[in-house]
């Protein structure tokens, strides 16, 4: 009989130690699984009908340019002195009611963060308040009069090179507003993702250094052909001085399907020198400003928005009009002005509308002219090759585009560079322009048709002051006959009181 302490130990069942074995490789796949599933998926925030979805949809600039929603949200609370007042509502974003993003910033889900940047309506929606304290009314397609575009730039390029934008600044107040992260949003994914928009961040300041240079572009500006040059990685230190100076109005974009065609039968010139005939090609290198690229554009997304577009139509002028007045105006707009810009704000016909006016006649301020360079226009046709829609109709042009007036009341201020804050003051001669006036403010000027100028500030609102004698800012040119300006003052006044139809 075997002693009690001779028998031999307990054994572990074979299954366990199998389980044991395989235990690592199942928690590997699991974390694979979730890791595929989380860092790989690309959902784009949706909306059902065209309006929300220009507002608010992704054009794809995201996945390219996004920033981390949540970063996003906090920075004005960690870097709050690179901002002129409350958030980003102060340079000049629009907030609707129960939104939590503001009017052209779009959300998207990818590399396993939502992920937010601009999208068209940022530069192409705004508003307008009857009176100072009134309520704003939102308006998309007219110029995004208030958007202070350089200044949303800075905020973001000096924030990353100063001592806050950091995992140990940025991270509480993401959990102050979001509650608590979890372990591996906490200590991986937000500190990489700082890290990695710090460093982008840092290489774009350095790269727009030229920008800091140039004057305050002011709300409802941009330099857009410059900033395509750096996609090019132009030597923009080396280039000439006149180049650098490229800061002109947001345009309009209503009624995109009557622009494909002019009086001759070919397509308008489009943008302010009519550098291309293609709104396909405009739309989608606009859409570079919004954060695409040839691999990452959403091609449907935008292809939504251009057929939005086609037939969008502008607000009508929502206030009294002297009929009487009106009626002479037309008159007068029809022998002086209409073969040029069209015989009416939805009859474009006109037989040089859409076409390009040489800077010698024009003569208004040639800083956005000279901007654009043949090399630009031939290192365009380069972009979306191998693609069905490559670039083939930029061009160097010699002058500026005879513009459709359509939505006219919402487009101030006025000519390319936004020099002349009225229509009345654009029908006077140069000199008897205002030389000096304030952008952004909302409010309509009944009278002068455009918006109110004459006013630094509100309770709380700060308004940019606007000096043409700067480089690039000049509101001369448009003069003489073929213009107007010679016309009696009340031939003016009725001109103007006929325009408020367009």
């Amino acid at each position: 009989m075997a002693h009690p302490d001779s028998s031999p130990p307990p054994r572990h069942p074979h299954w366990l130690g199998r389980s044991l074995l395989w235990l690592p490789w199942v928690l590997g796949l699991v974390g694979g699984i979730y890791a595929l599933g989380r860092f790989t998926a690309d959902i784009p925030v949706a909306y059902a009908d065209a309006p929300s979805h220009f507002k608010y949809g992704s054009t794809g600039g995201e996945r390219e340019s996004g920033f981390p929603y949540w970063i996003w949200k906090v920075l004005p609370k960690v870097c709050p002195e690179h901002l002129p007042g409350d958030g980003y509502r102060s340079i000049g974003f629009t907030y609707e009611p129960g939104k939590d993003l503001p009017i052209g910033v779009s959300k998207r889900f990818n590399l396993g963060i939502d992920r937010v940047f601009l999208n068209c309506a940022a530069c192409h929606a705004s508003t307008v308040r009857d009176a100072p304290g009134a309520a704003p009314a939102v308006y998309l397609g007219m110029p995004a009069h208030r958007l202070d575009l350089k200044g949303f730039e800075t905020f973001f390029f000096n924030c990353a090179a100063g001592p806050k934008f950091r995992s140990e600044f940025i991270v509480p107040e993401i959990e102050a507003a979001a509650g608590r992260l979890s372990p591996l949003d906490r200590y991986v994914v937000y500190p990489v993702a700082i890290s990695l928009m710090r460093e982008r961040l840092l290489m774009l300041r350095e790269r727009f250094a030229f920008a800091f240079e140039q004057p305050d572009w002011g709300p409802g500006r941009v330099d857009t052909f410059n900033s395509a040059k750096i996609l090019f990685n132009f030597p923009m230190h080396q280039l000439p001085k006149k180049e650098l100076l490229g800061a002109s109005d947001f345009p309009s974009i209503w009624l995109q399907g009557p622009r494909m065609k002019r009086d001759d039968g070919e397509r308008m010139e489009l943008h302010w020198d009519g550098n291309n005939t293609r709104t396909e090609e405009r739309n989608k290198s606009a859409a570079f400003g919004t954060g695409t690229t040839p691999p990452t554009i959403d091609l449907r997304a935008v292809g939504r928005i251009e057929q939005w577009l086609l037939d969008l139509t502008p607000p009508v002028w929502p206030y009294a009009i002297d009929t009487e007045k009106a009626e002479r105006g037309k008159t007068l707009y029809a022998a002086t002005c209409a073969a040029c810009h069209g015989a009416s704000g939805r009859d474009f016909a006109g037989k040089y509308v859409g076409h390009v006016t040489p800077i010698a006649d024009i003569a208004t301020d040639r800083a956005r002219l000279d901007s654009y360079t043949y090399t630009l226009a031939v290192n365009q046709s380069t972009l979306y090759a191998g693609y069905p829609h490559r670039f083939q109709h930029f061009r160097k042009t010699h002058g500026y585009a005879n513009m459709p007036l359509d939505g006219l009341w919402l487009r101030g201020p006025y000519l390319h560079n936004g020099s002349v804050p009225t229509v009345r003051d654009l029908l006077n001669p140069a000199a008897d322009r205002p030389t000096r006036f304030w952008r952004g403010n909302d409010i309509i000027d009944r009278d002068r048709l455009g918006f109110v100028s004459d006013v630094a500030a509100e309770p709380d609102r700060q308004y940019f002051p606007f000096d043409t004698t700067e480089p690039g800012n000049g509101n001369g040119g448009h003069e003489g006959a073929a213009y107007g300006t010679t016309l009696a003052p009340e031939d003016k006044d009725a001109i103007v009181e006929f325009l408020k139809t367009f």
